[in-house]
């Protein structure tokens, strides 16, 4: 089942944070390489995250969360940007890794393409490090297709060198 959110308030935020459970460990290394309780540093990562999302993210009202929820259980999600009239950015696609491989972030991908066309052409674009081949082909499985050598952050405005830009276009 497809859930849009809007506003910070309506995130269960265990569930969020139980679906980026991976990504916040690795980035324990990251952000917090001095603090030697993983346990601690994973919560202070988890702290970070929800407070960009909440004093940062969903300041802006261009910003959407999707997930993809099964009996109740948040098993993908990613950050949905408006960034120009017909431009959306996807950042953050994540699928929890118990649920991996069996479809889910294709349901969450396709779902929120099918809501978007309900308002004419548009364009999402995604950036994916030149060596993840897995989320090169899945987004390829997703219809998108590689437009830049440099992938882009419509959100920050940054360029990485080391990302290719993707994007999914629908022509009404």
């Amino acid at each position: 089942m497809l859930l849009r959110i809007t506003r910070f308030e309506d995130i269960d935020k265990r569930k969020l944070m139980d679906v980026y459970a991976e990504s916040n460990f690795e980035n324990t290394d990251y952000f917090f390489p001095d603090e030697t309780d993983k346990k601690k540093a994973v919560s202070m990562v988890e702290a970070g995250f929800l407070d960009f999302l909440k004093n940062d993210y969903f300041s802006h009202s261009e910003s959407e969360y999707f997930v993809w929820s099964e009996k109740g259980v948040w098993v993908c999600a990613f950050r949905l940007y408006h960034a120009e009239d017909d431009l959306y950015y996807v950042c953050g696609l994540e699928t929890h890794p118990d649920y991996r491989r069996q479809g889910y972030a294709s349901k969450l991908v396709r779902a929120v393409q099918d809501e978007l066309k309900g308002g004419g052409a548009f364009r999402m674009y995604s950036s994916v490090h030149k060596k993840n081949t897995a989320s090169l082909k899945f987004h390829e499985k997703c219809g998108f297709s590689i437009v830049t050598d440099i992938g882009h952050d419509y959100y920050y405005g940054d360029d990485d060198e080391n990302e290719y830009g993707l994007e999914y276009r629908y022509e009404s």
